[in-house]
């Protein structure tokens, strides 16, 4: 561009303006009516003076004395809206793409996919190990799990997300995310080599034999979790990694660094290299577990086991923090991102009053909180029978091994067809296929074990007793249940944020994982352990289990419908915002120089716009 004078926003353009800047840039003749109808009063400002033509005075009052002189006779425009066209012309300008996907996206798609990989690899291994250690620990069975996840793992998981909420209001964002994940890392790697092989000195197991023989049977579930808590800190720690670092910290991180139309079009396929990892973590699982056949006598195989997976869940875990750094030191990170926000300081109650206001983050709290019990309804209920199947330790962790192979390719399969649902049927669909898959696989493996006697000879056919066929029809109810939560429930409550105000956004997933999350976990546990201290087992009271699931994924589907209309809205709200920013980006000059030989800029009434204005020479 030809003299091009640009001072704190104002810019000459050259004397021939061409194509659509010229178009754009002329102004019509009652703006020109406007401008030099009337003398403007004189400003203290930018003086531009033509070897004894006119002066020109602008409205730049922070700019004195500066003079500019040119020796040609040409008209100039001097406005801001050219200076935003400038601007926008250049982020306009095509970037790399790689098979159409933007470098600078990929940059940030890819190492995330990477980090949910490691954090559901982790995942995997720790959830196979939690299971097996409580148990089939010497004392306990499965009937623990309940009274765990009430009593132990939700005042952790509250107190836990409180410490989190201080935190975030004195550390920075990174600080927070390395100060959450490295105990954890510090925590799995210590219980692997030192808390496990002193179980058997740590563990007061004569108090609660004593205890036990004092209570009754009945009380076996609450005295295991004195008997072996070791093994109870590591199923909440477990536990935890799965709420905190992937839905707090991933899922957090990733609404950070992403915007609206990436989240869309990737977030269905953060899974696909991520449940990638069940495959793997599953045939590690097996593969330690068996690994003692190899050794020889007296050498406790699961200890060997332990060591080595902990040691790969320490592995993962830094390999986290690397990608993590990695993302925050190279990829520049999306405008929103940058400005700073109140962070909300939001207690228990504060929370709850927040969940009980909003209509909209009521509905969504509600898909948590009807997942979390109704697959803990049917899951506690399998394991119960998984551990009459396989008792001991490494047989147990073998058959998890293989049963979270089996979710990892369903899940696989899912996340790619997952991304064709949110496309054709949109968000409102894809919301209501898990609790759909779960309410059917749920009725399917009640009916089983309900009315085993009549599918006895065709189990016994099949060569399979009506225990094994219970747990494997309990398998295929976790595999199709977790595949669904992994690649629709999950990219559905995510992209639920998105549309909310920063306030909302921010203050309603603090809620939720503050309360929502152990409170589905341990809404399930709360109804078990009254069914079983009512009835006095899980067997006794599956028939009541089966009628409240039914209730719960009532709930459900009714939350997730009045959801879908909400989230449309919004989102139909947010597309109408952006169409109005995009006609706003062009803009209309406000001030033009004439080419008058005497006077300033208004002194010359007389003069008619023709004259001002400048002429188009083709």
């Amino acid at each position: 561009m030809e003299a091009a004078i640009q001072t704190r926003g104002l810019l000459s353009l050259p004397t021939k303006p061409i194509g659509v800047r010229r178009s754009l840039l002329q102004p019509s003749h009652g703006l020109k009516q406007r401008l030099f109808a009337a003398k403007p009063r004189n400003l203290p400002g930018l003086s531009l003076s033509f070897q004894g033509h006119k002066k020109f005075q602008t409205f730049e009052p922070t700019l004195h004395g500066i003079s500019i002189s040119h020796k040609e006779r040409s008209t100039e425009f001097i406005c801001k809206a050219e200076a935003a066209a400038a601007g926008e012309g250049d982020s306009v300008a095509a970037s790399p793409k790689i098979f159409g996907v933007e470098v600078t996206t990929l940059k940030k798609i890819i190492p995330l996919g990477l980090m949910f990989f490691c954090i559901l690899f982790n995942y995997t291994i720790l959830r196979d190990t939690k299971d097996v250690l409580v148990v089939t620990a010497k004392g306990s069975s499965a009937e623990i799990i309940p009274f765990l996840k009430t009593w132990v793992n939700l005042p952790m998981a509250i107190g836990f997300m409180l410490l989190y909420t201080k935190l975030s209001n004195v550390l920075s964002k990174k600080a927070l995310f390395y100060t959450v994940i490295i105990p954890f890392i510090v925590y799995f790697g210590a219980f692997g080599f030192v808390m496990y092989p002193l179980s058997n000195y740590i563990h007061p197991e004569a108090l609660a034999d004593k205890l036990l023989a004092t209570l009754g049977p009945r009380f076996m579930g609450p005295l295991a979790i004195l008997r072996i808590w070791s093994f109870c800190l590591f199923y909440v720690m477990a536990e935890l990694w799965g709420s905190v670092v992937i839905s707090v910290l991933f899922w957090g991180f990733a609404n950070q660094i992403t915007t609206v139309d990436e989240a869309k079009k990737f977030y269905p396929l953060f899974g696909l290299g991520a449940n990638v990892a069940l495959i793997f973590s599953g045939r590690t699982v097996k593969y330690f577990s068996n690994l003692r056949k190899n050794l020889g006598p007296g050498v406790d195989g699961w200890a060997v086991s332990l060591k080595a997976m902990m040691s790969i869940v320490v592995g993962m875990g830094l390999a986290i923090c690397f990608l993590y750094w990695w993302v925050n030191r190279y990829v520049p990170l999306p405008t929103r991102s940058k400005k700073k926000k109140d962070k909300p300081k939001m207690g228990t109650m504060e929370s709850l009053k927040f969940l009980v206001s909003s209509p909209y983050i009521r509905d969504l709290a509600t898909l948590v909180v009807a997942y979390g019990i109704s697959i803990n309804l049917v899951e506690v209920t399998w394991k119960s029978k998984l551990k009459a199947q396989f008792p001991s330790p490494n047989e147990y962790s073998a058959f998890m091994g293989d049963f979270s192979t089996c979710t990892g390719i369903a899940t696989f399969t899912m996340m790619l067809l997952s991304q064709y649902v949110f496309d054709k049927y949109g968000w409102g669909v894809a919301a209501k296929i898990t609790p759909t898959v779960l309410l059917l696989t749920g009725v399917a493996f009640f009916s089983l074990i309900l009315f085993g006697g009549p599918f006895a000879p065709l189990v016994a056919k099949l060569g399979m007793t009506p225990l094994l066929a219970a747990v494997y029809v309990g398998a295929l109810q976790n595999i199709f249940s977790k595949s669904a939560k992994y690649s629709l429930f999950d990219p559905c409550k995510e992209m639920a944020y998105i549309p909310l105000d920063e306030d909302t956004k921010v203050k309603g997933k603090a809620a939720i994982d503050v309360v929502c999350n152990p409170l589905g976990k341990s809404g399930g546990a709360l109804i078990q352990q009254f069914m079983i201290l009512s009835f006095g087992s899980l067997a006794n009271s599956t028939p009541y289990l089966g009628m409240i699931l039914l209730v719960i994924v009532t709930a459900w589907l009714a939350a997730a419908k009045s959801l879908e209309g909400q989230f449309n809205s919004l989102r139909s709200e947010e597309e109408l915002e952006k169409e109005m920013e995009r006609a706003s980006t062009v803009k209309i000059p406000v001030v033009s120089q004439d080419e008058s030989e005497n006077g300033s800029l208004g002194e010359s009434p007389s003069n008619s716009p023709e004259e001002s204005a400048p002429t188009n020479n083709m």
